[in-house]
Parts: structure tokens; C-alpha cells; sequence
């Protein structure tokens, strides 16, 4: 086998070997999926182990020679896990679960292993020879992702902890990779380019007008690109999605990378989000530094499909190489792919394609059609059909991005970065969502075909949504079904028309009344339902500066002006609720009594012009009906409604 093979941890700290096929028979997971087709999978723990043994919970038994190169968990203990290497009698490593992600117990160490958006990941590489059995020292266990390679019998892989000086090599080789992995959002392109690699940077600035097409890069030589940087990001990334970056390898008329430009460097709706080690925006510049071989041209450039607006001024940074592609490398490909209307009872796919090659990344930006509920979409399983073999069975759609537990505070409820994985965003009012993942030792590698879907609803794909997708890899050559770039009319972001703010659950709260007053999220049963809202209590009619108010932070997708309407409880000490802006009262008050508990038909408190982003918005309890014994104010929802740009 080459000595530059990408096995272990090589396919952490070698990004440039990146293009390499990769040596392995077969990739493949175990994890806690609900073999029954269900959405318990890892609730329960019933699908979460292989067999019971004296020794506890067998959650991986696998043949060698191979190698682990993903953990993952948003529910680690501090129940023991042990690893049998090759047949041995005891436990090569003994380590409490939570620590296989802290960085506190080598060989697990940071930034290798993290934490971050709900979920714990470890891509601490532990190969083996003959085989490796992982068992919990426990009565249960939850939710989990292992996914490893398998190589040719005869590979020479070095058992984890053979010896010490083994060891050690490891612990420099883990460190050396650890490095890179801190640079995360800094220039890589040193690493990508490669150890003995001469590179040059050529930098380009133009003016990208309506309908034109401008080429930003161009070489009739072959060689490779380890580094490109292009900005503005911020106004690249356009909501329209009519802006697109077109790759050509070799003189090939059809790009190998074609995507709305935003999209491809990790944007979440229109705005740039992700910023990981090999994709991604910092300041206002996208980068990628996932290495592109070609072997006698490359070719890139901006194409704006607008027929109106203002140039854009748009600058280019390129970092090549005059290293040529190698028989053994697969061209670098990205494809765009969305469903406006995912299909009833069918995932959607990511990927699709025959050939040979592995895919290195996948981003997702992910929309419902309800604002302000659950967002059950998100609930669906990835899959991984590699070679017409089902290789990997996904537990949740934020667990594939190495996340966990969607719309719960510190964890999946906001944008968050990590070097291999994060949350583009979440945002409940909006019904929106996305993530990302870099594969690199985990990488999906096939001979003949891959499929990657993720389903959109716990079962039968049967919740409507807005699905887009971008996935990267690398392939021999042109994959078959690699799908063409859809019309500029079907890409554009969809803003939904109304954005539903519900307070019980996590609107950010400004400020309320200094004095005399409570705020507490409740639940309680209103008819045939449980309610969460958020109950204003008013111990006296007047707080220090006159009427008790409530403020709330409430970001809209875009500039206009929106009808504000609310919902809230009825009840015999219910008060009446005002808009205000600027100390002006907005439209009329809303009164929320009533003689029993009721959740309320939506009432207009008013018409205001907002900004993009977030806003303030102000309630005021302004009086009470006679009847009423109180002001109180049981929010459950705030609905805003865009009825101009």
C-alpha cells in the first residue's frame, strides 16, 4: 500500500491527501437507529447495543483490519466504556463515556475531540489489526454514532497501543493534527498545498455586473488549487441565489462545481453562517481549502443571472500549486440540489450518483412549512447506500451534523461552528434550521455508486418541507447523475409570509416591569391540549414608570411592514394589551378576559414598519375589563405578517 494512503491519522492532519481514493474495502456505522422503522432511536435504549455480554452493553463489534474514525453522543454518561483490541482479554482503553469528548483522557484529546450544539464528537482515529469490541459498563444506553473503515486482510494498520513508542508516535501525530484543527476559519491552504508544495497566491478584483460571466481564474497548465478565498460573502450569498460559482477541470465544458455562491461556502438562507476547517466565511471573505487536482486546465468564475442592480465589487485570492493531479486523486465536484416541496414518502437525497470517488462534506439548509411549531422535519434519519449496500443509518438530522436535541437552550438552538461539523442555524419563528459536516477519515468512499438521503419527519417522510442541499466529493471523473444546476427562478430562499414568535417556548425577553410584576413559562391543560405560554403576572396596576410592560426581541426575515397579531389565554384575570412604539400606542388594545380559560382567536394590535433582523417590540397591560380580577397577561403567541416590502 502507498505510504501517503490517507489510513488513520493521516486523514486528519494531511488535508492535501485528501483527493486520494481511499484503500478501504468498506465504510459503514453502527449506531442506535429504531430498527423498526420508528423514532426510537436511542430514547429507549432498546435499539442501543449489539448484545449483553457479563462485561456490559456491546455497542461495536467489528473485523479487522480497520479503523474508528467518528464517535458520536448527545448523551454521554459517566458509565465506563472499554476497547477490546484484537481478541485481548481486557481493555486496552478504560475510559468514563463523558470523557471520550472533554479532552481531559488521552488519547481523546481537544480540539480532536469536542462539544458543541447539543452534541459530544470524538475523531480520535483507533485503528486495529484483528478487531475491536466497544462495551458500556452500563445498564443503558442512549443514543450513538460510530463510524469506521475496513481495508484489505493483509493491510499493514498498526494496532492502537502496541507498544510505547507506538504511543508516542501517536500522541505527536495527534498533536500535530490538533494544530490544524485550531486554525479552523484561518488560511489552511499551507496544509492543503501539501508538505513539499511551492504556492503561489494570484489575487484577482473586478466588477461582477448584471448577466455577465467573469472569470476569476484561469490556467492552461495543471497543477492544483489548495486555497480560495472570494468576497464579498455577505453580499454573495444573496437570498435570490442568482449569483453562481462555476469550477471547470481540464476543459471541460460542464463545471464540476456549480452552486449558488453564498450556498456553497455553508450560507444559511441568503446569510453566511458556517465556518469550519476546510469550508466556510470568515469576515467577510468564503473560503474553501479542500484541494482540487486537475491534470491540464482549471477555470473559474462568477456568473450573475440578475437583469437589474448595481455592479458588485468582488475580490478573489487563489493559492495553487504546480503539483499535478495524480492517477490515484479524484477531481473535486460540488453539487446544489433543493426540493421546494420535499416528495411525500421519500427522503430527500443529497447524492445520487455511479461511479467511483468519496464524498467530503454536506450542508443542509432545512425550512418547514409551519413557523413557530415543532419542527418534526427535522426529526428524519440521514442514510448512506454505498456500493447498493445500506452502510450508514442516521438517528436524527442534527445528530448527522454531530448536534443534539434541536430547540433546547445551549444546545441545538442557534448557529454554531466547530471545526467538522455545527448548526448553520435555528430558528423556530421561522420554521427554519441547517447543518454541516466535513468527512474526512469518516468519508463516504465507493467504487461503484452512492445515495446519501435524510429524511424529512420522524416517519414516512411525511412532514412538508423546503430542503436544499450542497454536497462536495471527490471522483474519478464526471460521477453519472450528477444532477444540473435548477433555473434561477426555483433556487431563491423562500421567506415564509409570517413569523410566529411563541414567548413558552425560547423568544428572547428585552426587559419587563422593574416592579410589581413575574414572568414564568407555564404549561397547563387547556381543553383537550397542553398549552406552554409565557404568564405575565401583575401583583399591583402600575409599575414604576406607569403601566407594566413586556418587550420582546423579535428577528424578522426581512425589511417591511408586518400586521402584528397575538394569541393568548382568556381568563377571569386577564387584562388588555396595547402595541406601543416610541411611547405611542399602535392600533387598539386586545382584552383577554373571559369567564373561563381559553386560548384566544388571533386579534390585531397594529401595523408597523421593521428592519430586517431583530426588533423591539413592546406590550403594555393598558387596564382590565370591569369583571376582570387582574392584568395578567398569558402571551402563547405573537404572529407578524408581511404585508409590504
Amino acid at each position: 500500500m502507498d505510504a501517503q494512503a490517507p489510513v488513520g491519522i493521516d486523514t486528519l492532519g494531511r488535508p492535501d491527501l485528501l483527493p486520494r481514493f481511499k484503500p478501504s474495502v468498506a465504510v459503514a456505522s453502527v449506531s442506535s437507529y429504531d430498527r423498526t422503522g420508528g423514532n426510537d432511536d436511542g430514547f429507549s435504549g432498546k435499539h442501543s447495543f449489539l448484545r449483553k455480554e457479563p462485561e456490559g452493553l456491546v455497542i461495536a463489534d467489528l473485523k479487522g483490519p480497520g479503523v474508528v474514525y467518528r464517535f458520536w453522543t448527545p448523551t454521554p454518561s459517566d458509565d465506563l466504556v472499554e476497547f477490546f483490541f484484537d481478541g485481548e482479554a481486557a481493555p486496552r482503553l478504560r475510559v468514563p463515556m463523558r470523557d471520550l469528548f472533554t479532552g481531559r483522557a488521552f488519547p481523546f484529546v481537544s480540539p480532536i475531540v469536542g462539544i458543541g450544539a447539543g452534541g459530544f464528537y470524538s475523531y480520535v482515529p483507533l485503528a486495529y489489526a484483528l478487531s475491536l469490541k466497544v462495551v458500556v459498563k452500563a445498564e443503558k444506553v442512549q443514543f450513538y454514532q460510530i463510524n469506521y473503515a475496513t481495508y484489505p486482510a493483509g493491510t499493514p494498520i498498526e494496532t492502537y497501543g502496541r507498544s510505547p513508542a507506538a504511543i508516542e508516535r501517536f500522541r505527536a501525530d495527534l498533536d500535530r493534527a490538533g494544530r490544524l484543527i485550531s486554525q479552523a476559519g484561518s488560511d489552511v491552504s499551507a496544509a492543503s498545498g501539501g508538505p513539499s508544495a511551492t504556492l503561489k497566491t494570484t489575487r484577482f478584483d473586478g466588477a461582477l455586473r448584471p448577466g455577465q460571466r467573469l472569470t476569476i481564474f484561469e490556467t492552461a497548465k495543471p497543477g492544483r488549487i489548495a486555497g480560495l478565498r472570494l468576497g464579498p460573502a455577505k453580499v454573495l450569498a444573496a437570498k435570490a441565489r442568482d449569483l453562481v460559482l462555476n469550477v471547470y477541470w481540464d476543459g471541460s465544458r460542464t463545471p464540476a462545481i456549480s452552486g449558488p455562491v453564498g450556498d456553497l461556502f455553508g450560507a444559511s438562507f441568503g446569510d453566511p453562517a458556517a465556518r469550519s476547517l476546510l469550508i466556510g466565511t470568515a469576515g467577510d471573505m468564503n473560503y474553501v481549502y479542500l484541494p482540487m487536482p486537475f491534470a491540464t486546465a482549471a477555470r473559474i468564475e462568477l456568473m450573475s443571472e440578475r437583469t437589474v442592480g448595481p455592479a458588485i465589487d468582488v475580490h478573489a485570492e487563489i493559492v495553487t500549486s504546480d503539483v499535478a493531479r495524480r492517477a490515484d486523486e479524484g477531481a473535486l465536484y460540488a453539487t446544489w440540489r433543493r426540493e421546494r416541496e420535499a416528495t411525500a414518502g421519500q427522503p430527500f437525497t443529497f447524492l445520487d450518483v455511479r461511479g467511483r470517488g468519496h464524498a467530503v462534506a454536506f450542508f443542509l439548509q432545512a425550512q418547514g412549512t409551519e413557523p413557530g411549531g415543532v419542527p418534526t422535519f427535522f426529526e428524519g434519519d440521514d442514510q448512506a447506500t454505498i456500493d447498493g449496500v445500506l452502510a450508514a443509518h442516521g438517528t436524527g438530522s442534527e445528530d448527522f451534523f454531530n448536534g443534539g436535541w434541536y430547540d433546547v437552550p445551549g444546545r441545538w438552538e442557534d448557529r454554531v461552528s466547530l471545526p467538522f461539523s455545527g448548526s448553520l442555524d435555528f430558528k423556530r419563528h421561522l420554521g427554519r434550521t441547517g447543518g454541516y459536516r466535513l468527512l474526512l477519515g469518516d468519508t463516504y468512499a465507493f467504487r461503484e455508486s452512492l445515495k446519501t438521503t435524510i429524511e424529512h419527519g420522524p416517519t414516512g417522510n411525511a412532514v412538508p418541507a423546503d430542503y436544499t442541499g450542497v454536497t462536495w466529493l471527490y471522483a474519478e471523473r464526471p460521477p453519472d447523475g450528477l444532477p444540473t444546476l435548477h433555473a434561477v427562478a426555483e433556487r431563491a430562499v423562500h421567506d415564509p409570509d409570517a413569523a410566529v414568535f411563541t414567548p413558552g417556548w425560547t423568544t428572547p425577553i428585552h426587559a419587563f416591569s422593574w416592579a410589581n410584576a413575574t414572568l414564568a413559562k407555564l404549561v397547563e391543560k387547556i381543553g383537550d391540549r397542553d398549552v406552554r405560554y409565557l404568564g405575565f403576572r401583575i401583583k399591583e396596576p402600575r409599575e414604576v414608570f406607569g403601566p407594566h410592560y413586556l418587550s420582546l426581541i423579535c428577528e424578522l426575515p426581512s425589511a417591511g411592514r408586518y400586521e402584528v397579531a397575538i394569541e393568548a389565554i382568556e381568563g377571569p384575570a386577564q387584562g388588555r394589551v396595547q402595541l406601543f412604539r416610541n411611547e405611542v400606542a399602535i392600533g387598539d388594545a386586545a382584552d383577554f378576559f373571559g369567564p373561563l380559560r381559553n386560548v384566544s382567536p388571533r386579534r390585531m394590535l397594529g401595523t408597523l414598519d421593521f428592519q430586517e433582523g431583530p426588533n423591539r417590540v413592546m406590550l403594555k397591560i393598558v387596564g382590565k375589563a370591569e369583571a376582570s380580577t387582574g392584568f395578567s397577561l398569558d402571551l402563547y403567541r405573537l404572529i407578524f405578517t408581511r404585508v409590504a416590502n
